[in-house]
């Protein structure tokens, strides 16, 4: 039987929001951003040209706590340090996912090989909220590269890194959150996807790269698709080759406040954060 469409509410343009000298778009969050909760940030950085001996990315020892970051490498690289004491350099096609929980301090800088030889680079990082009830957990970080990732043919000319949750038989990268579905879907032009959602779900679709119809509207890189809450359907056809990030959840209905690298639920948890982070708490490396 046919199914009725989601129906859109709005779609988004990304902020244009350079930081020193990175290409940097953000889409979230909204002005609310429980329309989208547990998704809450997304900076989307790149793609842009690096000259050999270069900076690399901006991003030195920084804290966060009650959230997770899920950083997708589409190109350049990414070395990850952290207080815990994980290390890695993850390169393009790959996936970090860092689970901040308690509290922890990391950088994410570019390697040493990329600061020399300069290359294309385009990262997206995006930040999960925690529930209340997993806010404090203990950190955990791992990162996975392309080769790693789990890859699925779910229609013709659609491929999709399954990186949380389930879809149908198909395994997910990181089984870590499997109330969270979060996937990369790659386009071949004229491809379609179509997927039911629950109704009381949030969905996160933001245009990488191309320009698509989804559920009858057009929409086009640097954008991102709010939807509203009526019916399952998500339907997307590429008008072009194409790179949509695709997640729905349940949202978790708590109060959400973030400061700076913190999301709580209240103020006093925000205070009690930047303390601990002063009082070295957090670690270092």
């Amino acid at each position: 039987m046919l199914q009725p469409m989601r129906n859109i509410l709005g779609i988004h343009d990304a902020g244009f929001a350079p930081i020193d000298d990175l290409l940097t778009w953000n889409a979230l969050p909204l002005q609310r951003p429980d329309i989208t909760d547990p998704f809450i940030f997304l900076n989307h950085h790149g793609p842009q040209h690096y000259a050999p001996f270069n900076s690399g990315l901006p991003f030195g020892p920084h804290p966060h706590r009650g959230m997770e970051t899920v950083t997708f490498i589409i190109d350049g690289d990414i070395m990850h340090k952290d207080s815990d004491g994980n290390e890695s350099v993850i390169t393009a096609g790959g996936v970090q996912w860092m689970t901040a929980g308690s509290g922890l301090v990391h950088a994410e800088v570019s390697s040493e090989q990329f600061k020399q030889n300069g290359g294309d680079l385009e990262i997206l990082q995006l930040w999960l909220n925690l529930p209340s009830a997993l806010k404090m957990t203990a950190p955990f970080y791992i990162g996975k590269q392309a080769d790693d990732i789990h890859t699925f043919t779910v229609f013709p000319g659609v491929q999709m890194d399954l990186i949380s949750g389930q879809y149908y038989e198909y395994a997910p990268t990181f089984p870590y959150r499997k109330d969270i579905f979060l996937s990369m879907l790659y386009f071949d032009a004229g491809a379609a996807f179509k997927d039911l959602v629950p109704p009381v779900e949030n969905i996160l679709m933001y245009v990488i790269r191309g320009s698509f119809k989804i559920n009858q509207m057009s929409v086009s890189k640097n954008q991102l698709v709010e939807f509203g809450h009526d019916h399952s359907q998500i339907e997307i056809e590429a008008c072009s080759e194409g790179i949509i990030l695709y997640g729905h959840a349940r949202p978790f209905n708590e109060p959400i406040v973030a400061r700076g690298p913190f999301v709580m639920n209240t103020m006093q948890e925000i205070y009690e954060a930047y303390a601990d982070y002063t009082a070295g708490k957090f670690g270092s490396f």
